[in-house]
């Protein structure tokens, strides 16, 4: 019941009062994001939900579009602002998600969505992170978040989805207040955010 139906609505009505009571806050991401961000506020990319059903996330862009002399992104740490890099430390380009709570394409709590490109990669066991809706944060966040190799991340994912309940949905939730307070397991050893998943070989 609590999957089906409570956890649902629960994600809806939840997700409509947070729009609605920090819709000041998002006035003023975007206004420091357009004049840091060169005019690029928001992060638009498809990605895998619930049965690999693709849709598109939307986040805050932390990152400008800076390329090479050959038309190449420039690395991750050179094109992160000094905005976006606060945006990212405190989790708020998180915040637009919201919306795709409020759409149905993603949850609170459950398996970060990621991308598209990866599903051929998994093995039949990682597949099972599909099973349910993507989260904005879950029990692989609270556990490492990008700290973590991309195994342990997919061993934490399918413990979530043969687990969930109200009463890890409740420790998670606390949990990730804490992660975000403490800013830990933001970027991966060495990296701005966290290398590519490049298959279980």
């Amino acid at each position: 019941m609590y999957r089906k139906i409570i956890k649902p609505i629960f994600d809806f009505l939840l997700a409509l009062v947070l729009i609605t009571v920090l819709s000041p806050l998002f006035l003023l991401i975007i206004i420091l994001l357009y004049f840091f961000n060169q005019k690029n506020v928001f992060f638009f990319q498809a990605r895998p939900g619930k049965n690999e059903k693709v849709f598109n996330i939307i986040k805050f862009k932390t990152m400008t579009d800076q390329r090479d002399e050959f038309g190449n992104l420039l690395p991750d740490e050179l094109r992160l602002t000094k905005m976006g890099k606060f945006v990212r430390k405190t989790s708020l380009d998180e915040l637009p998600q919201l919306l795709n709570v409020l759409k149905g394409d993603m949850s609170f709590i459950g398996p970060r969505p990621l991308l598209v490109s990866y599903l051929p990669l998994y093995d039949d066991e990682q597949k099972k992170r599909h099973l349910i809706k993507p989260g904005i944060t879950g029990w692989a966040q609270i556990n490492g978040r990008n700290a973590l190799t991309w195994q342990q991340k997919f061993v934490y994912d399918v413990f979530y989805v043969k687990n969930l309940s109200f009463s890890l949905d409740f420790k998670i939730f606390l949990l990730t207040i804490k992660k975000v307070i403490k800013s830990e397991g933001i970027n991966s050893a060495g990296q701005a955010t966290t290398e590519s998943f490049k298959g279980n070989g």
